[in-house]
């Protein structure tokens, strides 16, 4: 890598998908206060809502992800009256 283009905190980090639970690792310099142990290794983690494992254009299956019911507000704000 190029000197001095990266974060000094540019490292290994553990993003778990909370739809599925799946975890993924890679490098990233996202500030987080919890950590995860993965075969031995303690790792960052950062918590995504969706990812490549769950999102329905990966997947080829449709799932509705409703966080904090927006979806039911979306619904009782524009239902048919």
């Amino acid at each position: 890598m190029k000197k001095g283009i990266h974060p000094e905190n540019y490292r290994l980090v553990a993003f778990k998908d909370m739809s599925n639970d799946e975890v993924f690792i890679t490098r990233s310099c996202a500030s987080t206060k919890e950590t995860i142990t993965i075969e031995g290794v303690e790792y960052p983690v950062v918590k995504v809502e969706i990812s490549n494992t769950s999102h329905p254009f990966y997947t080829g299956k449709m799932k509705l992800v409703d966080t904090a019911g927006r979806v039911d507000k979306f619904y009782q704000r524009y239902k048919k009256k």
